[in-house]
């Protein structure tokens, strides 16, 4: 029997009776009785890849802020498309396609024997069909001599494509075949498929075409390139002549009339293109963008392999609704732009994350994302994702300062430490014995010289809260010393730190001073974990995924119990005092807060991080050219000059700031009090009467007086490593005092 009854019939009796005209076409040796066979012996359909399509990036209340594509595509069903683009299309392309079985005998044969006298392809014959396979050929292709190959003028390509055109006319019917074509044609300005084409062209779904945009995108399809109107009016003049040859045509084949067709030819084209932006440097979100898509390529959850997580990207089709905030986003880019220019090499970045599941509310930085002029390197514009690791394209980090002290704080609590337990400190340490690494190495340092930071605390007595609160840096020196440096570390890895360019933590003596490089999103997370009673959650920035084919993946948060909940109530009960009574006084949100101010040494940054029980963030400051060269001292910043500067004085006030503008529709909630029973009271000699001799500093202060502490003051230093020098009298004070009280 024939293929298809007399369609089929048909279409062989056509092709013999062109081979019984020409022997042997073109010299290829297509003989009567080898195009019979070629014929009835046909192949399975070709294989059918999913098309690439556009993978959509939704923000938390589900609105569109970014997208990927390697190919601008949004496959629809034909239903979704106005039936008058189906008709166009017909007409121009393929006016006998629900006469024949996939093969145009008339068109084929007039181009066979054309070609054939020439030589070579000179003339185009192809049904929509025959289109159709050679576009699945095309996209199958996986490198530039198949797709070359797929797209050759040769006799050989055109009886392939002929072979399989026949097999799928067996496998579809005429309106599926219609559907796959109009899903996978280009039809130019970047817009594959007819629904990308619709809305790039027009601005209109596919289904709404009017009867002159159907005519206008069917007369792009033959050459997409030569009429792409998006790149000069002399295409945008060829377009519409190839419009108004669709709607001639249509009026030929019986779709409209010739009335019609006149009429609608006076129109212009009204082209309104609408940009189709890819990527994340043209993203609402840039910096937020740019993790999500790193999230995609190195998360497990995400594909097996990079290739197959790579080949999933690339294929699209996917929605992706993630966690960022619009308000908490905008808050963070508000509180950082009015402070600090996208011009100034000091760049700040913020990132913020909910306690208790890790969502990450927002990413932002005081450079605008993307490339400068001539590439340089400085300008108002970075490719480095400010805000995040190295692993989601962020930088190498800035130091985190003192915000460490709060694995420190965390530690000592866990080991029995209460709130107002403490000792004496010197005004000077040296970190030449105690301290061992989590491998059992003696790490100390002989050489270095540790210091309090200006404006964070000076030698004497301090407790577990009062050393906290001003932030003495020898103070938890002393502590990480008593409570063990490996124990420390471990409790900062508990919370997910982990050094921004993906090194191993240094595990030294100074670990409790920040000296590890790190990012805003990496500290948000663990200041987070306080916020959630000690509940460490792995940031992430992803919350559904929703496949091509409609199915529906929910990620949940990871999350662990890693610090006991007492514990995480003491530490924020006491980080709650530096907005009270410590460097942040005087800076509120108006609720219930709790952070920590980190300073560097020598001024090389400046962070802010901290919580409430439904929102975390960090803040860094430094300089892009590089923070050891380029310290923060004798700057200007957003227009405004800083001799020094601090934690408190830049990025706690963008944290504040951001905060409130974050937080501004959320119900306040209230920390945990903590266990007074198991935490409360201590003892820190000397510490009484130094706080009464300071409340008297303070009255002789007021009424003008200047006090004998003010007189000896020097200037104060930080971390001055390889210093050798001669004991400063605290110093000795404190040698004293140990001796006679230890």
């Amino acid at each position: 029997m024939c293929l298809q009854g007399l369609l089929a019939c048909g279409v062989l009796g056509g092709l013999l009776a062109a081979a019984a005209a020409l022997p042997v076409v073109g010299g290829v040796g297509i003989t009567t009785k080898s195009v019979a066979r070629t014929f009835t012996d046909l192949p399975p359909s070709p294989r059918e890849n999913p098309l690439p399509q556009r993978t959509v990036l939704l923000d938390r209340n589900g609105r569109q802020f970014a997208q990927f594509y390697t190919e601008n595509r949004t496959v629809v069903p034909l239903d979704k498309v106005a039936p008058v683009m189906g008709q166009a299309i017909v007409a121009i392309e393929d006016s006998r396609f629900y006469e024949h079985a996939g093969l145009d005998i008339k068109g084929t044969l007039r181009a066979l024997v054309t070609n054939a006298q020439a030589g070579g392809v000179r003339q185009g014959g192809s049904s929509l069909t025959q289109q159709l396979v050679k576009n699945i050929l095309v996209e199958n292709a996986q490198t530039s001599a198949e797709r070359a190959q797929a797209r050759a003028p040769s006799l050989r390509r055109k009886i392939i494509e002929l072979r399989y055109a026949l097999a799928m006319e067996k496998k579809y019917s005429k309106a599926e075949i219609l559907e796959r074509y109009l899903n996978i044609a280009y039809f130019g300005a970047g817009a594959f498929g007819v629904e990308a084409a619709a809305q790039r062209f027009f601005s209109v779904p596919a289904s709404k075409l009017s009867l002159q945009q159907a005519a206008t995108l069917a007369g792009a399809v033959r050459t997409p390139y030569a009429t792409d109107p998006s790149l000069d009016k002399q295409r945008r003049k060829r377009l519409r002549e190839r419009r108004d040859l669709v709607l001639d045509r249509m009026a030929q084949v019986g779709n409209i009339t010739q009335a019609q067709a006149d009429a609608t030819k006076k129109n212009p084209l009204r082209i309104r293109l609408k940009p189709e932006p890819g990527g994340c440097e043209e993203s609402t979100y840039p910096y937020f963008c740019i993790y999500v898509h790193r999230e995609l390529l190195s998360n497990p959850v995400f594909g097996n392999t990079v290739a197959e997580r790579e080949r999933r990207l690339a294929r699209g089709g996917i929605i992706l609704r993630t966690t960022v905030d619009p308000a908490a986003q905008r808050a963070a880019q508000r509180a950082i732009s009015s402070r600090v220019s996208a011009a100034d090499t000091e760049v700040a970045a913020e990132a913020m994350i909910e306690p208790g599941s890790g969502r990450i509310r927002a990413m932002a930085a005081s450079k605008k994302y993307g490339r400068n002029s001539g590439n340089t390197n400085n300008g108002p514009r970075t490719t480095y994702n400010l805000a995040a690791d190295v692993a989601h394209g962020g930088g190498q980090g800035f130091q985190a300062g003192s915000t460490f002290k709060v694995f420190t704080l965390a530690t000592a609590l866990s080991r029995g430490w209460r709130f107002d337990q403490g000792y004496m400190t010197p005004g000077r340490f040296v970190p030449d014995w105690g301290y061992v690494d989590c491998r059992h190495r003696k790490v100390n340092d002989p050489n270095a010289e540790i210091f309090n930071a200006s404006g964070e605390g000076t030698g004497g007595p301090y407790s577990l809260s009062t050393g906290t609160w001003k932030s003495v840096n020898i103070f938890y020196m002393m502590l990480e010393r008593r409570v063990g440096l490996c124990r420390v570390v471990r409790t900062a890895r508990a919370l997910g730190i982990a050094r921004a360019d993906g090194a191993p933590l240094r595990e030294v003596p100074t670990f409790t001073l920040g000296v590890n490089e790190m990012d805003p999103v990496t500290v948000a997370a663990a200041f987070a974990a306080f916020g959630a009673r000690g509940r460490y959650c792995r940031p992430m920035a992803i919350t559904d995924i929703v496949e091509r084919n409609g199915r529906r993946v929910q990620v949940p948060p990871d999350c662990e119990q890693t610090i006991d909940r007492g514990v995480a109530d003491a530490v924020s009960h006491i980080l709650s005092g530096v907005f009270t009574k410590g460097t942040m006084t005087g800076q509120s949100i108006g609720r219930d807060a709790a952070g920590k101010t980190g300073t560097n040494n020598g001024y090389t940054s400046a962070w802010f991080a901290g919580y409430t029980p439904d929102l975390a963030a960090a803040v860094s400051l430094g300089d892009i050219r590089g923070s050891y060269r380029y310290p923060l001292r004798d700057v200007e910043i957003g227009g405004e000059y800083y001799g020094a500067v601090q934690g408190a004085s830049l990025p706690g006030p963008i944290w504040v700031s951001s905060m409130s503008g974050a937080l501004r529709d959320v119900p306040p909630s209230s920390f945990h009090r903590p266990d007074m029973w198991r935490f409360g009271g201590g003892h820190t000699p000397g510490l009484e009467k130094d706080e009464k001799d300071k409340k008297a500093e303070e009255a002789g202060r007021r009424a003008g007086r200047r006090s004998a502490a003010e007189r000896r003051t020097v200037e104060p230093g930080l971390y001055r490593p390889h210093l050798r020098g001669g004991e400063n009298r605290g110093y000795r004070e404190w040698r004293r005092w140990t001796r006679d009280h230890w």
